[in-house]
């Protein structure tokens, strides 16, 4: 008998398989051993539904009819109940049960089998695409298209709208499972992993992983994360309101998993000796994004957002996040190495993933003392970049091998879309900017971490009202906002956009003072003018002690009237500035334009496109990192490209052209 013919007898004999439930109770249907191919082929973001391979269900198993509810899930956990209506979503007893991690829903299925005597367990990720399809090959159980009174708010925004989670509410499929496509994601039992090709029996995912899966997406997101083919994982410690789970009762498959080995890369050990070089120098620049030429997944069009640091080996490391739009799930962070003594950047490699989560925001740091390197991300609830959480790794091998993904600050909220430019305080703390919120007019804020980079979180307040000179409020003026300690332990910043006018009515880039480690801050007018769209500045202290700040002279498509754009002596220019401040922030005495004179035609990259340079231009546009290495060589990246200069260069007085 063959899958098609067995499923519809299943769905004939559905009334005499179930158990009868009360709301506390949890009905399971059989679902009947049978055979299956499992995923698709696995076109652009959908790379990890490849290859398409046949699957046997070797034994029949009982899955719960719908996803568990807050009642069923309070029984195990009480406590829960405080997390209902949290952030708008699962309020009431029949609505599906969020704000679970992984762990929570394994300690629940522990639970229900003490209590009752049974073998219950997530389904394993081959069962569940199995209940789920019931014998359909389209992209939904249902056809080509979800039934209308299924959909709830199946559109992909940062302002999720509330919608009735209650389980049940539409029709079954074949099997007589409810919301198997939508309502709330569900976790299963595999660690994430690629696919294998070839014909497979009870399989049971990996041995070990930095993801569990889940399935069947969620509300408030688009239809096309709800197939039955589409493939979601979360960080087994995370837990938000579009991720609930449902249960088999079946012994567990006895295929031995597959061996999972932990992403490695190929990287020197030896320290290197930085020799520090005291005349002026300006390099020639670099490009650091360099696609492969064939990688799965793919490197994407939109390469964005970097961050850089050194490695104890002399190599420089950058990552950046590559993705086709910018709130789009397949956003995945690429990375790339200058290795010591190389005259190019490696090939871009992937650096990591959550799988279906958007992850904006990248930063990077290299504790000077040990060597060790850390990366701090956002990773997203679904799309866009409004319900972040923080994810950190670490690395003691020069960025070789990272330790597993942890969650670092665990609420899906504003103010953890990460800036590059992570610092160490005086108090021993790290502090790291993030944007406030989603919106140009947010300001950032500042996240502290006390204990190495395990967690991570912000002393700010509330947003004011309005940015004005003299005032105070409790986040920094201007999104993307670049940081640094002043000597009296005070913090600066300086950001995009809440611009201020100075004394002369001009529009300026606002600086941001806080006396109290980042609770409260002050506003002024700085003499810089303001960035835009597709710019990003950037600070940091030099090793020789005063602050360096490379922002922009203007918008390229907004450009400032004649008597307002940035002259360096009497000439006019335009792009990438440096300006350096020997008195912590006070006056700005050196100011320079990003360029050695030369004329170049470049390439750069995401929002910026091809410009020229010369004496009086530089790159117009882009989102701007920087470090500086033990040698004293300052490394500044932008969306595309490498800047390699040094303090005396800054400091030297070019010739007017």
């Amino acid at each position: 008998m063959n899958a098609k013919t067995l499923f519809s007898l299943c769905a004939l004999l559905l009334c005499a398989n179930t158990r009868a439930s009360t709301p506390d109770q949890i009905r399971l249907v059989e679902i009947p051993a049978g055979w299956f191919w499992m995923g698709s082929n696995g076109a652009g973001p959908d790379y990890d539904e490849a290859p398409l391979h046949r699957v046997r269900i070797s034994q029949p198993f009982r899955m719960s009819a719908t996803e568990i509810t807050n009642a069923q899930y309070e029984r195990f956990d009480p406590a829960h109940r405080a997390l209902r209506g949290r952030q708008g979503f699962s309020t009431g007893d029949n609505e599906a049960v969020v704000f679970v991690s992984w762990h929570d829903a394994v300690a629940f299925c522990h639970w229900l089998s003490r209590q009752e005597g049974r073998n219950y367990r997530l389904p394993t990720e081959a069962e569940w695409e199995y209940a789920c399809r019931a014998g359909s090959y389209m992209h939904y159980s249902s056809g080509d298209r979800l039934p209308e009174k299924s959909l709830k708010n199946q559109t992909e925004h940062h302002a999720f709208r509330p919608v009735d989670l209650t389980v049940g509410q539409g029709r079954p499929n074949a099997f007589g499972l409810y919301d198997m496509h939508g309502n709330v994601e569900e976790w299963c039992r595999d660690w994430y992993g690629p696919y294998i090709g070839g014909e497979q029996t009870d399989p049971a995912g990996y041995a070990d992983g930095w993801y569990r899966v889940t399935r069947g997406g969620s509300h408030s997101t688009t239809a096309e994360h709800l197939r039955s083919a589409n493939r979601l994982a979360m960080i087994p410690e995370d837990r938000h309101f579009l991720t609930g789970f449902r249960i088999v009762e079946a012994p567990l498959p006895d295929t031995p998993p597959l061996p999972f080995e932990a992403p490695a890369f190929e990287v020197a050990q030896e320290p290197t000796r930085w020799t520090p070089e005291r005349k002026p120098l300006f390099l020639e620049p670099l490009v650091y994004v360099r696609p492969p030429a064939a990688s799965v997944p793919p490197l994407y069009p939109h390469n964005h957002c970097p961050a850089v640091t050194w490695c104890a080996n002399g190599d420089l490391l950058a990552v950046w996040f590559s993705t086709i739009t910018e709130f789009g799930r397949e956003m995945a962070i690429w990375h790339s190495r200058l290795r010591s003594g190389a005259a190019e950047w490696d090939e871009a490699a992937l650096f990591c993933k959550v799988p279906d989560r958007n992850m904006t925001g990248s930063s990077l740091w290299t504790d000077p003392d040990t060597g060790r390197l850390l990366f701090l991300n956002g990773v997203e609830a679904a799309g866009w970049w409004r319900n972040l959480a923080l994810m950190m790794q670490s690395s003691d091998d020069n960025g070789a091998t990272w330790s597993r993904p942890r969650i670092a600050a665990p609420d899906h909220a504003p103010g953890h879309q990460v800036i590059a430019g992570m610092i160490r305080t005086r108090e021993g703390w790290l502090l790291n900017a993030c944007d406030a919120g989603p919106d140009n007019n947010e300001g950032s804020v500042v996240q502290i971490s006390r204990d190495g980079g395990l967690s991570w979180t912000s002393p700010c307040g509330e947003r004011p009202a309005e940015f004005r000179a003299g005032a105070t409020g409790g986040t920094i003026a201007g999104i993307h906002a670049c940081v640094v300690q002043l000597l009296d332990g005070s913090l600066l910043a300086f950001g995009r956009g809440n611009d201020l006018p100075d004394s002369e009515g001009r529009r300026r880039m606002p600086r941001s003072i806080s006396r109290d480690m980042g609770r409260t801050w002050s506003y002024s007018a700085s003499p810089f003018p303001p960035v835009s769209g597709g710019q990003r500045c950037t600070m940091i202290r030099l090793r020789e002690g005063p602050i360096l700040l490379v922002s922009f002279t203007h918008h390229p498509l907004r450009p400032p009237k004649e008597d307002e754009r940035m002259r360096i002596g009497s000439q006019i220019v335009s792009g990438i500035f440096a300006a350096v401040s020997y008195d912590e922030g006070e006056t700005w005495p050196v100011v320079k334009l990003l360029t050695d004179g030369e004329y170049r035609f470049m390439d750069g990259g995401a929002w910026t496109g091809f410009f020229e340079t010369d004496a009086r231009r530089a790159e117009p546009r882009g989102y701007l990192a920087m470090t500086q290495t033990p040698d004293g060589m300052i490394h500044l990246l932008s969306s595309r490209n490498h800047y390699r200069f040094n303090l005396p260069w800054l400091e030297k007085t070019d010739p007017e052209p």
